[in-house]
């Protein structure tokens, strides 16, 4: 197997954290690990959310219910002309 560098830019205070922890880990198993699930999942080994701001989370909600709703009373309305 031949080996590679991977350079990659972090924030200083997140990396200087993390590494106190690698130190008793070891970085190169961690990244290594990572990189093997990576390739065996296909994807990220952990769910990417992007951060919705409680308005639009509020808003969406309430839209939803509003069709919901006019579903509802649109299913109602075809029921009673089927029966009429």
């Amino acid at each position: 197997m031949s080996a590679t560098n991977l350079n990659i830019r972090t924030d200083k205070e997140i990396k200087n954290q993390a590494e106190e922890i690698f130190n008793e880990l070891g970085l190169t198993t961690a990244i290594n690990k990572f990189l093997r699930t990576v390739v065996r999942e296909y994807g990220i080994p952990f769910e990417l959310k992007l951060d919705v701001p409680q308005e639009t989370a509020a808003e969406a909600t309430l839209e939803s219910k509003k069709m919901l709703s006019d579903l509802s009373e649109c299913k109602s309305s075809n029921d009673e002309k089927m029966k009429g």
